[in-house]
């Protein structure tokens, strides 16, 4: 037997136990009154080693479980939970939820979600890829990742590099009969260095993130990748107070991603805690504009068939043809709102935003003069009014060409505008996260500087 079937099959033990182990609690709920019982059960395992400068500065291997139990007595609940797996901490974990239950108040959306709603197929998404990787493949590798970014001329320290490996098994089970299994593994490089001259100094990073080892950048070109950017940041200037277009990278445009998802998800409008509350089926984006969530990406970052309540994912538009199709829901912020849960509990499951045809390159020629941002700062984002500020760095652009770096300056505008007003979505999709975009291109915002 091979030593990956070997992993493949005690991943498997690992997963009838924890199953069992929900299924019993389930049953010991049940028989203490509870009308209706939920259990989310776990087991991570995982290697980080850190190394800089070509020591190693830390080596950590983790295993870590937790065991989550919720208990519905009518619609009062009562939720505890515990890091370890021995019967008693179970029975002390069982007695609590029972307890804290039999003394909250009533809530007319609380329970478990629909049973028809369980999933019911569960294909293999190719999430599964252990890396058997030992501590000193893991600092030779990290070493060989710094060594490579340290060989470009201007790069003067290193903030080090990292290397990780996780494996989680997971198991959620209910009162319906529900029982859902998952295995998982997420990998990941990373480097941060440091360029200095006479002027000033500057940091930047690069990482990788992977279900599989075997689809990691190779070391040579991670370090090279973080270098380049680290030093493409020397000599950075600040910007005058001024109105341009704004070009979000890849992975600073996910979050702007993000934002929407916040708001357009069943607890900021329950609570009516959005700028979007009641915009379903009206228009927020361009009309060339489709967001769309794909759970059965094989090994995507976000892949599953059933969320953190069971429910059956699905494929499903969130902005069709720049309107908002729908909103992101799990049963109880449904219910609250008298809608029905989208299959978003515990969050949303690989979406992406439709790429355009041009690549970075295009894009930058495509806004002329303007800004790029590679890089945001604080917490300057309210959900409530869509107002956004925050500090930002990147690059000036002129005549569709970088001309120069700029830092310290900060970026501001209503995310419902910059929903409104995105120009483009680039070719050049970031693929290290569970929202896939491209490079955003916004007609306009304030910049912010001297």
């Amino acid at each position: 037997m091979t030593q990956l079937s070997t992993t493949q099959d005690r991943s498997s033990d690992e997963l009838d136990r924890l199953a069992q182990l929900a299924e019993d609690v389930i049953r010991r709920a049940r028989a203490a009154g509870a009308s209706q019982a939920e259990v989310a059960a776990s087991i991570d395992t995982g290697l980080n080693v850190n190394v800089r400068l070509g020591e190693v500065e830390t080596v950590e291997h983790t295993r870590d479980r937790g065991f989550g139990l919720t208990v519905y007595f009518g619609q009062r609940k009562g939720s505890a939970s515990t890091a370890d797996l021995n019967p008693d901490s179970i029975q002390a974990t069982l007695e609590q939820a029972c307890a804290i239950a039999r003394y909250t108040e009533e809530d007319p959306a609380a329970g478990l979600a629909d049973a028809s709603r369980m999933a019911t197929q569960f294909p293999d998404l190719d999430l599964w890829h252990p890396w058997r990787i030992d501590t000193e493949q893991a600092i030779a590798l990290g070493t060989q990742i710094e060594d490579a970014g340290r060989a470009h001329a201007g790069i003067t320290n290193s903030d080090g590099a990292s290397v990780q490996m996780g494996e989680s098994l997971a198991v959620y089970a209910n009162s319906h009969g529900f029982v859902g299994r998952e295995r998982g593994t997420r990998h990941s490089l990373s480097l941060a260095l440091i360029a200095g001259d006479d002027e000033g100094m500057q940091r930047d990073y690069w990482y990788d993130s992977v279900r599989s080892a075997d689809d990691f950048m190779s070391a040579r070109a991670l370090g090279d990748k973080a270098a380049e950017r680290t030093l493409a940041r020397m000599g950075a200037r600040k910007l005058s107070t001024r109105q341009c277009p704004v070009l979000f990278t890849p992975e600073v445009a996910r979050g702007l991603i993000g934002h929407l998802i916040g708001a357009v998800s069943g607890g900021a409008l329950y609570r009516r805690a959005s700028f979007l509350l009641d915009h379903a089926g009206q228009q927020i984006m361009p009309s060339w504009m489709n967001i769309v969530e794909r759970p059965f990406i094989m090994r995507g970052q976000g892949s599953g068939s059933f969320d953190a309540e069971g429910v059956a994912t699905r494929d499903s538009a969130l902005i069709e043809n720049g309107v908002l199709a729908r909103y992101v829901l799990g049963s109880y912020s449904a219910r609250k709102l008298g809608l029905e849960s989208t299959g978003n509990a515990g969050g949303i499951h690989n979406l992406i935003v439709e790429p355009g045809q041009d690549d970075f390159a295009a894009l930058l020629k495509r806004m002329g003069s303007g800004l790029v941002v590679t890089e945001v700062m604080g917490q300057g984002v309210s959900t409530v009014t869509g107002d956004y500020s925050r500090g930002a760095a990147g690059f000036w652009v002129e005549n569709g060409q970088i001309a120069y770096p700029v830092e310290e300056i900060t970026i501001a505008a209503n995310l419902r505008d910059m929903y409104a007003n995105i120009v483009a979505v680039g070719s050049d999709v970031d693929h290290r996260s569970h929202l896939l975009t491209g490079s955003i291109l916004l007609e306009q915002m304030t910049i912010a500087g001297d």
